[in-house]
């Protein structure tokens, strides 16, 4: 396993060519850092469940450079989708679509449709723009951790996670913090209307916003398996508790104004609703590193992000 920090354009081609050879890349996107493989190559794509520890019939989204791609991974395709991927690709949200041929059951856990999405991230757009050049058609990634575990919002985070689990071929692409913090929207647009099965930093205004459809809801569950769908994800090793008072010796999340109760050991202090996002995944690491028992967190109140922050912090809670 190689780390390459400040990749050059000659190191992205080099990581580029170690995906389209079968091997496995971690690279940063703007929400956490994904774990890639050819999405076309089966044996590649393996190794990702592999790695992770992933149940495999748990669908993985294809990563592509531009929306001219998307038909290449779907059908039937509704206006809506289309609406949506003009609007906020490049960008944090990932859509649900009728697969085509293309997508096969080894990236869609065997079911008909298939995720899709163009990330933010410079250093992510040009790995699979490079990675197009070579004749790849899209890049599988899931978080680059184990599975069910906490995400990874830097290259140090995939180097502790799956070091011991990669091999001498794969690669890590250092691109520091990712800028968001939290895993794409995930929107269902295999209907009539669209159905939010992940709330993210594309938020429900915003997608009102672009496509003005009444009837647009948001599910906590659904049919379809989709990444981090699961009651029990994101969790850390030390147990996580929501707005319960913290004890001496516990961890404590909480926006700025909260203090930090005697003897309890504050992880974070965002001071904002982005900053929570942001921070998030690296204080509950930062409890586990600290070997702590318990991390209390005070969720962020209101709407979009902060709906988003606190389904991730409900799953890290679930046991």
């Amino acid at each position: 396993m190689e780390i390459i920090s400040n990749p050059t354009q000659t190191e992205i081609k080099k990581a580029a060519k170690a995906l389209k050879d079968g091997h496995l890349v971690a690279f940063p996107t703007e929400t956490v850092y994904g774990l890639g493989a050819d999405a076309t190559n089966e044996k590649a794509v393996s190794r990702i469940y592999s790695v992770k520890g992933r149940p495999i019939n748990h669908p993985l989204i294809v990563h592509i450079s531009s929306i001219n791609l998307l038909e290449k991974w779907a059908i039937d395709i509704p206006e809506y989708a289309i609406k949506l991927a003009r609007d906020f690709w490049p960008g944090p949200m990932t859509l649900i679509v009728k697969r085509s041929e293309l997508a096969k059951d080894f990236i869609t856990g065997s079911q008909e449709n298939v995720g899709v999405r163009v990330p933010a991230d410079p250093i992510a757009l040009e790995l699979i723009s490079e990675f197009k050049k070579l004749g790849g058609l899209g890049i599988a990634a899931p978080s680059a951790n184990r599975f069910g575990a906490v995400s990874p919002t830097t290259a140090t985070d995939v180097s502790e996670d799956l070091q011991t689990y990669l091999n001498s071929d794969d690669l890590i692409i250092n691109g520091g913090q990712c800028s968001v913090g939290l895993e794409s929207t995930i929107i269902d647009c295999t209907t009539s209307l669209p159905i939010i099965l992940r709330p993210g930093a594309i938020t429900e205004e915003m997608i009102n916003n672009s496509i003005k459809i009444d009837g647009i809801k948001s599910i906590e569950k659904s049919t379809s398996r989709v990444s981090g769908s699961l009651e029990s994800h994101y969790s850390p090793k030390a147990a996580v508790f929501i707005d319960l008072p913290p004890n001496p010796g516990d961890g404590f999340i909480a926006m700025n104004h909260f203090p930090t109760p005697s003897g309890v050991i504050r992880l974070a202090s965002p001071t904002s609703i982005e900053h929570y996002a942001k921070v998030f995944y690296n204080a509950l690491r930062l409890g586990d590193k600290k070997g702590l028992k318990r991390i209390n967190v005070i969720p962020p109140e209101g709407s979009g992000l902060a709906k988003a922050i606190r389904d991730r912090l409900s799953k890290a809670a679930s046991r």
